[in-house]
């Protein structure tokens, strides 16, 4: 029954919006808007951008829905106007593009921000909880955005807070380890960063002499491109694997992340032997076969590893590089201990 109900509800929210717009663009198509598109225009413009939003609002006001997904109404209503309305009438389309829109964009990016900021502070009250930005983002964002926008909006907001905001060098507490140092990846991924910005000046030279368009956007995907493997570059040593609450962080900067609770774990051994990589047998490293590991941690049973963009893939034994390799197996053993 609640079910049913619960069917019904959210039929109406989304049904009676996008009912609007689908009357908007009927009306667009007949003959009394060939006889008036002017006035028209700006009748259907105020109804796809200010009316069919505030009705979405009004339907979801005392609902757990996140006000936030009125951004997507927005988006929507835009694309709309700009496909059935005349060009030479899109004048308020356009005013609200170029001046409204980015105004809500940056207010919502604001309202996130101070809720990110709000739940490290609250981490913070906690003691010895580990404050970890990512981690706090994605739970934030999990509270006022839809669920299926949640990890692209996290990602990108993470590689630019790690890659241009985040500069000051973290220190490690005893229960923290770090990967980065010893394991190669890091001079790796600068020559990649270097390679990026060679080809990408050398492509755009010789792309310019056939489509000047083209060459732009092969330079624009290419720095975007650099900018990402930047963020994760310096995400690696401002996320370290953590010990805590009888659980274990494992983390490779925002691309891989797992947690496992110490209880599950049937065995750590030190060792840098190949070995094979499969569905039970993962590499926390995204780089696989290319990164050494010198830590083998076999598991009871099966846990998930979270990847770039939320990807995830199951693991059993999972393989991984830690610099102090000695001090990190003593300490899962000593929690152990402690543990039972």
């Amino acid at each position: 029954m609640n079910r049913t109900l619960n069917f019904q509800k959210n039929l109406i929210i989304i049904g009676v919006p996008i009912l609007m717009v689908g009357i908007m663009i009927i009306l667009a198509k007949t003959s009394i808007f060939s006889l008036n598109p002017k006035s028209l225009s700006i009748g259907i413009t105020i109804d796809l951008l200010f009316t069919v939003p505030l009705i979405y609002f009004l339907l979801i006001r005392k609902t757990n829905i996140p006000k936030t997904t009125i951004l997507a109404f927005l988006i929507l209503g835009m694309v709309v106007c700009s496909f059935i309305l005349p060009p030479q009438n899109q004048y308020f389309l356009d005013f609200f593009k170029t001046w409204v829109f980015p105004i809500i964009e940056l207010s919502i990016i604001s309202y996130v921000i101070f809720n990110v900021n709000k739940a490290i502070k609250r981490y913070k009250l906690k003691k010895n909880e580990n404050v970890d930005f990512f981690t706090a983002l994605k739970s934030t964002c999990y509270e006022i955005l839809p669920k299926a926008v949640v990890i692209p909006v996290v990602t990108e907001i993470a590689v630019f807070y790690y890659g241009f905001v985040n500069w000051k060098k973290k220190k490690l507490r005893e229960n923290e380890f770090s990967y980065h140092k010893e394991s190669g990846t890091v001079p790796t991924l600068i020559a990649i960063i270097f390679l990026v910005i060679i080809e990408t000046a050398i492509f755009h030279i010789l792309l310019e002499k056939w489509s000047v368009t083209a060459a732009w956007i092969l330079t624009f995907l290419s720095i975007y491109s650099g900018i990402q493997l930047f963020g994760f570059l310096k995400s690696m040593s401002r996320r370290p694997i953590v010990i805590e609450n009888d659980r274990l962080f494992l983390r490779y900067g925002i691309m891989n992340e797992t947690t496992i609770d110490l209880e599950t774990i049937d065995s750590i051994e030190i060792s840098s032997i190949d070995i094979e990589l499969n569905h039970e047998t993962r590499k926390l490293s995204f780089l696989g076969e290319m990164e050494s590991h010198n830590v083998i941690i076999r598991l009871k049973q099966e846990n998930i590893l979270y990847g770039f963009y939320g990807i995830k893939r199951k693991y059993r034994n999972l393989v991984l590089h830690v610099d102090d390799k000695n001090e990190f197996k003593d300490k899962i053993n000593m929690a152990l201990q402690q543990r039972f």
